[in-house]
């Protein structure tokens, strides 16, 4: 069941719902308003914090975890 994130147009109150179906009906979770508007949802998986995070991704020439795993790297 996807969540989706909302946003009331008449009390401009932010909030999340699952939503089971298309017919489910959303209202707004504090002033109970119809008038919403589904906004952009982003999802971060894993995010890394700290000294780990300037650490380089994959390496580009044969997709090992980190750069410099492999004999193609330099």
């Amino acid at each position: 069941m996807p969540l989706y994130e909302y946003e009331c147009l008449d009390c401009k109150s932010r909030f999340e719902k699952l939503i089971y179906n298309k017919e489910t009906e959303v209202v707004c979770a504090d002033c109970g308003s119809p008038k919403v508007s589904q906004l952009l949802s982003v999802f971060s998986v894993g995010a890394a914090q700290g000294p780990k995070a300037a650490e380089p991704g994959p390496c580009a020439s044969c997709g090992a975890a980190q750069r410099g795993m492999c004999g193609m790297a330099e």
